[in-house]
């Protein structure tokens, strides 16, 4: 075999396992747990445009076969109520997860609640998180607090310290992931440029709108599909 039929034949042999790859994506029924509070369902903002169910979309047009996401948040919860409400669906939470995500935090920051509460409880979900995650910490990942200070609610309210307190509260998140060696994706800096920008915030004046869910997820996705297609494709 010359170099040019050695060529061809490499090139054909890294087709077809790019074509098998992609067919075992899309034939590989996937499924999603994103656990959280109002930035995770989605307040104020149809449901299908929430950055969970839109990550879900995306991946889909990826080639992914993903289910539509199990989401457990109400808005108001603090870390407490989120695991008081994962224990009371243990049986229906008894699978694990192809992919787990957890964002919680701002409620027991704006209800001032000891921050030493908040680190505790954390790891305790952090670690449910890990026991439902189908890879552990290779599949499951953090989204930092966003910084609503600069919303016109947080402005209107005369809230002070928010963005300090909140900074606070995503060192106490980054540290415990890294302990864990789960990624921890901070959407804080994105969510401080949208001072002013009144179409990044739903009606309510506090919440993300689909605009800027999609810039948090812009600072993450490619990370998450790759993390994906090394996990299936090495299975």
């Amino acid at each position: 075999m010359n170099m040019q039929q050695l060529v061809k034949f490499t090139f054909l042999l890294f087709s077809i396992s790019l074509i098998l790859n992609a067919h075992k994506l899309q034939s590989q029924s996937m499924n999603y747990l994103a656990l959280g509070d109002s930035y995770t369902i989605g307040e104020a903002v149809h449901t299908e445009k929430n950055w969970p169910n839109v990550l879900v979309k995306q991946l889909q047009q990826d080639g992914f076969a993903m289910q539509k996401p199990k989401i457990i948040a109400v808005t108001g919860w603090r870390t407490d109520e989120l695991i008081d409400s994962i224990k009371t669906q243990e049986k229906e939470l008894a699978k694990k997860y192809d992919l787990v995500s957890l964002l919680i935090g701002v409620n027991n920051q704006y209800q001032k609640k000891d921050i030493s509460q908040y680190q505790k409880e954390f790891e305790e979900l952090l670690k449910i998180g890990l026991a439902k995650s189908k890879y552990g910490a290779e599949s499951m990942f953090v989204v930092s607090i966003p910084d609503y200070g600069v919303s016109d609610f947080a402005k209107n309210k005369n809230l002070e310290n928010v963005a300090e307190e909140v900074a606070q509260y995503n060192q106490i998140a980054a540290e415990i992931a890294q302990k864990y060696q789960v990624s921890f994706y901070n959407i804080t800096p994105v969510s401080k440029t949208t001072e002013g920008d009144t179409s990044m915030f739903a009606e309510d004046e506090l919440h993300p709108s689909a605009k800027q869910y999609q810039l948090w997820l812009d600072v993450f996705y490619d990370e998450v599909k790759a993390r994906m297609e090394r996990l299936y494709s090495a299975e």
